[in-house]
């Protein structure tokens, strides 16, 4: 099978690999039909994470069963299925919130190095019940990549951003998790949104939104003309680099809280402790319990209650990955989130 790989960083390339064999009794095979870059896999990509053996990369997948364990009972040889980025053991305490992250043998992303990379031709994936989810009616391709990862992690962002019922709520970075938040938002309650990214383009999207677009340098005087001066109820970070987390929790008022969804580097970050107590600021940091989302995201979806269209911007072949990377890395404003498709 094929399966995109990372050497070191900037450098992608396409390898034949064996075809993967079921994970376990309770595993699955799945052939992808289409994958997707997420703005985590730069991190890899741009150098942010050591390497020390080629990586396969990839955690959103839509595809189809071909192989099952003996113990599989939710999916069958044939479905269509989408496949949670975030996998836990399906079995233990903590996976029976439906959060992975919870898993007491501890979370694993696909394409991290923990579990193979989903984009590939093929995919084994462990605990199959616990992991997929037939595409359900009325769920396009785009929205079923999206439920693996972004959407959810922008869903899960906002719940945890605690918006009160007409807040004022500032997202930093418009990628497609970005875009993903401010939805998720607005689906959740906010009264004004401001979505700041230093790209033109990228604040267009999300004023054709229902967002109010700001420059970066804008934030501080335009929060401030909006809420009296008191400060946003909520910001979500979904940059989650230094920059945009101090920026994030020195506009958040006092009482506030930040939701950082963006992936910062090994670095430390310089957490203003002080200034951050004395404002009496809740600091939350999530990865998606992705499996969680689903029950609620699916019906709004369905509903036509929640948007996702014009996050994906492209769709290219898995075999021209290495210029798919180089696309999505360049943040532009027209290439937000590419589809792969072997």
């Amino acid at each position: 099978m094929r399966t995109v790989v990372i050497d070191s960083p900037g450098q992608i390339r396409v390898e034949n690999r064996p075809d993967p064999s079921l994970p376990g009794p309770d595993g699955a095979i799945i052939a992808v039909t289409t994958t997707a870059i997420c703005g985590s896999d730069l991190h890899f990509y741009e150098g942010d994470y050591p390497l020390f053996e080629p990586v396969p990369l990839g955690h959103e997948a839509v595809g189809t069963v071909v192989e099952i364990g003996p113990d599989v009972r939710t999916v069958t040889v044939g479905d269509l299925v989408l496949v949670s980025s975030v996998a836990g053991c399906g079995t233990c305490i903590g996976c029976a919130t439906h959060d992975p992250i919870q898993c007491l043998s501890g979370p694993k992303i696909f394409g991290s190095g923990a579990l193979a990379g989903a984009q590939s031709d093929l995919l084994a994936v462990p605990a199959a019940d616990f992991q997929l989810l037939r595409v359900p009616d009325g769920i396009d391709t785009e929205e079923a990549l999206l439920l693996t990862d972004n959407l959810a992690t922008g869903w899960a962002g906002a719940q945890r951003a605690d918006i009160p019922p007409g807040g004022t709520v500032v997202v930093y970075g418009l990628g497609a998790v970005g875009l993903c938040a401010l939805r998720s938002a607005i689906a959740q309650g906010a009264g004004t949104v401001f979505a700041v990214d230093p790209v033109e383009g990228r604040r267009q999207r999300a004023a054709a939104a229902g967002a109010t677009a700001l420059d970066p340098s804008a934030v501080e005087a335009a929060v401030a003309e909006a809420t009296a001066g008191r400060g946003a109820a909520a910001v979500i970070d979904a940059v989650g680099n230094d920059t945009t987390m101090t920026a994030a929790l020195t506009c958040v008022r006092p009482g506030g809280t930040v939701s950082v969804i963006g992936v910062h580097d090994l670095n430390p970050f310089p957490f203003p402790a002080l200034m951050s107590l004395v404002r009496s600021v809740t600091l939350r940091m999530t990865t998606a319990p992705v499996q969680q989302t689903w029950p609620e995201l699916i019906p709004l979806i369905q509903a036509g209650r929640l948007d996702t269209s014009g996050i994906f911007t492209h769709s290219m072949s898995l075999d021209d990955a290495p210029a798919a990377y180089a696309a999505v890395a360049a943040r532009s404003a027209d290439c937000v989130k590419i589809a792969l498709t072997p």
